[in-house]
């Protein structure tokens, strides 16, 4: 499966997923199929949503992630 991430949460933030959970929840409320996955890797909460080629919905894209 394939994947596109719209953003990217540090885990270490002290709001913890808070933010990454918010930003997804605006995106589906566009009509977008977001989720939150966390990268072990680069510690970090991801907000991705399936397949390369959909696209951010314009509110989510409007907001600042860190708001």
């Amino acid at each position: 499966m394939s994947a596109r991430v719209l953003e990217r949460f540090p885990a270490g933030a002290p709001r913890g997923s808070w933010p990454a959970e918010e930003y997804a929840a605006r995106c589906r409320a566009e009509g977008g199929r977001a989720t939150v996955v966390m990268d072990l890797g680069s510690d970090a909460f991801l907000v991705v949503v399936p397949g390369p080629d959909d696209d951010r919905p314009p509110a989510a894209a409007r907001t600042s992630a860190g708001e």
